[in-house]
């Protein structure tokens, strides 16, 4: 193997190949609450796609396991190396390449983090919309998992925000697959596979994202609800509604309590209203005209009182920024508070109330506790799973895997698969489908280097 370190070393330079002692516990992994950090043998840092291909030549032919990274932000420990493998961070290739204002792109390399691309975008009055709840995440990253967050349910998620990429095979080759166009009816689309494969497929190297226009009015209301039901049955009706929102989350009591405690924040909200919530809608709009925001609004409140709220906040400036960055860092509160897992189990919208009734049902049949929010708008329900019994945890999330599969769901709707759902996944997964991804794997990653333990064994 020291033949292999010194090609590394070659490819990307002494100082940024890291061996042995070298290698920090930043590298051993992601996120990710389940299973154990795995130091790889080398961590390569590349600047340029040729060296990246470079890489991954020499990865396939002494069959090595690679592993990318971006930020580390992912949940699914799709990041997490192999301990005789390379891990590919993307660290270096952090440069914003174009912003075309005329075409409504940014070119991007995949370590460019989402706090970075917001900053730059604004200066031309365009974003790049997607928003998982880490802006510290990379570009990168995010066509990993297909990430989403709260804004999906207007703007979708990456893969509705991602037009081409530059990618390495693990052969080496380099593609280029879509670009700055919006529309392709032209062979496969090779862009929306490698989205979402969480590093089995290829490496991309190069991202070209939409960008829409910023609106520079908006308002966040929230509403608590007496039952969860109620909740669940507004959601429709608000989407439907003709108002667009740009947000729209639902929050447990339980959640709540939990993420306004941890921001030190108050709502203002009345301690009998408060004591007598089971759950909030959070409401996001905006409007390039403040007069126009201010009817959506109130045609909102009143729809929202129509449709059961117990009352109606339109949350000022302050207050409506710090309960959304509270909601983003949910999956921080409820690590702190001790939980063994999340998950973002994705369902049809219109089945909600009846996945988590089923999954209430099985957390107390296991004697388990199972708290969360979601992107309501999109179906995406997130739960902190408490059960610190391994084989009663294992059994909970079967069974609520199961439940949302059965209602014509799946299993992630954005952390991912990775290694912490991989098993779950191979169990309830049509076969059919799951060969049929072996077979597309083998064809891009002939050796088998990309990612070996992510998503199969």
């Amino acid at each position: 193997m020291g033949d292999v370190a010194q090609r590394l070393a070659d490819i990307v330079g002494e100082q940024h190949l890291l061996t042995g002692e070298a290698v920090t516990e930043d590298y051993a992994g992601d996120e990710a609450l389940v299973g154990e950090p795995v130091k790889p043998r080398y961590v390569a840092k590349p600047a340029t796609t040729d060296e990246v291909a470079a890489i991954l030549t020499t990865a396939t032919e002494h069959r090595i396991p690679v592993t990318a990274r971006g930020s580390g932000s992912g949940l699914s420990a799709a990041a997490r190396p192999h301990p005789d493998g390379i891990l590919v961070s993307f660290e270096r290739m952090n440069a914003i390449l174009e912003i075309d204002t005329t075409n409504h792109v940014a070119v991007v390399q995949p370590g460019v983090t989402l706090s970075e691309l917001d900053e730059r975008t604004a200066e031309s009055g365009l974003g790049y919309t997607v928003y998982p709840g880490e802006m510290s995440a990379s570009v990168g990253g995010n066509v990993g998992t297909n990430a989403g967050g709260m804004r999906a349910v207007k703007y979708g998620v990456t893969r509705n925000n991602v037009l081409g990429l530059q990618a390495v095979l693990a052969t080496g080759e380099v593609i280029r697959t879509g670009g700055k166009i919006v529309k392709t009816s032209t062979g496969y689309d090779l862009t929306q596979l490698v989205i979402g494969s969480e590093g089995t497929l290829a490496l991309a190297t190069e991202i070209t994202v939409r960008l829409h226009p910023r609106l520079t009015h908006g308002a966040t209301v929230l509403a608590p609800f007496s039952d969860l039901d109620q909740v669940m049955a507004a959601v429709p009706a608000i989407v439907s509604s003709g108002l667009a929102p740009h947000i729209l989350e639902y929050i447990d009591a339980l959640t709540m309590a939990a993420i306004t405690y941890t921001a030190r924040l108050s709502l203002g909200i009345p301690d009998e209203v408060r004591d007598a919530s089971q759950a909030y809608l959070v409401v996001g709009l905006e409007n390039r005209e403040a007069d126009r925001l201010d009817g959506d609004v109130q045609a909102l409140g009143e729809l929202l009182s129509g449709l059961g709220a117990t009352d109606v906040y339109v949350l000022e400036g302050g207050s409506a920024r710090k309960l959304i960055e509270a909601r983003e860092k949910a999956f921080w509160t409820a690590k702190s508070a001790g939980a063994d897992d999340v998950i973002d189990v994705v369902v049809p919208r219109g089945a909600m109330p009846e996945f988590l009734g089923r999954a209430r049902e099985i957390a107390a049949r296991t004697e388990s506790g199972v708290v969360g929010c979601g992107h309501a708008g999109d179906g995406n329900v997130h739960l902190a799973i408490f059960q610190k019994d391994p084989a009663k945890r294992a059994s909970l999330l079967h069974d609520i895997f199961a439940a949302g599969m059965g209602l014509g769901g799946v299993i992630s709707g954005e952390h991912g698969i990775g290694r912490a759902k991989k098993e779950h996944w191979l169990e309830l997964e049509d076969p059919a489908k799951v060969e049929l991804m072996k077979r597309i794997k083998t064809a891009f990653d002939p050796a088998g280097i990309l990612n070996p333990g992510v998503l199969f064994d």
